[in-house]
């Protein structure tokens, strides 16, 4: 019955991946990292990454804000930039996370397939195998997902931009890390602590959807101080 579950779980997150990029073919982001995010999302968060795309990433295609700024400047309202301090809406932080969340996704499904096909162990152990490779892999793509986002955005030298995405993303990406982790924990030593799901198996990414969504709620306090602090740029 698992079985059954995650394959129609893993079929509607494909099929919603591919409803969002073959969208983006005719409608780009303004920022183009977001292209990836996207459809990234959508492999964790299904149809719930689909409604959040039509309803906010719509509005940050390089049409809308084009037409934004044309709007703005036909009415002489200069771009003003967010004040630290300023509280940023839900819609705003879900993406900040979002945005972290994509990077770690790429980077644990990597390191996921790695240690399984290399038979990596710590202490006999193959889940803190995957905790050392998830983390590093997850920060290394989750550090470039974010150093795309601030040059552009921040006009930075290519270091300036290095070090701003190592600063603004690093807590982002431990705090995603701890949900995620933690699910995969209750996984491997208490829901199935008899028969150890493989990568090769629908069931486990079944497990590790739900580990991403984890991953995702974790993140968005440690989000939402960071975009109101300024540390993090606000996109949407």
């Amino acid at each position: 019955m698992l079985d059954i579950v995650a394959w129609i779980s893993l079929g509607i997150a494909f099929a919603s991946a591919i409803v969002i990029a073959i969208d983006e073919i005719a409608h780009p982001q303004n920022m183009w990292v977001m292209n990836i995010v996207w459809p990234v999302t959508a492999l964790y968060f299904s149809v719930f990454a689909v409604w959040g795309y039509f309803r906010v990433g719509r509005r940050m295609t390089r049409a809308a804000m084009a037409g934004a700024m044309g709007g703005m400047h036909r009415e002489h309202h200069p771009e003003k930039p967010a004040a630290a301090g300023r509280e940023p809406t839900f819609s705003q932080v879900a993406i900040s996370a979002s945005h972290c969340g994509a990077g770690c996704a790429i980077g644990d499904i990597i390191a996921e397939f790695a240690v399984f096909a290399l038979g990596l162990s710590i202490l006999g152990v193959g889940l803190y195998a995957s905790y050392v490779v998830d983390f590093v892999l997850a920060w290394m793509f989750g550090i470039a997902f974010q150093y795309f986002a601030i040059k552009p955005t921040r006009h930075l030298t290519t270091g300036q931009a290095l070090i701003a995405a190592i600063k603004s993303d690093t807590l982002t990406v431990t705090s995603f890390e701890i949900g995620m982790f933690s699910w995969m924990a209750l996984a491997f030593f208490v829901f199935f602590s008899h028969s150890h799901m493989k990568p090769t198996e629908a069931s486990y990414w079944f497990m590790m959807q739900i580990a991403m969504v984890c991953g995702f709620i974790t993140s968005l306090p440690v989000n939402r101080w960071l975009l109101k602090t300024g540390i993090k740029e606000a996109m949407g």
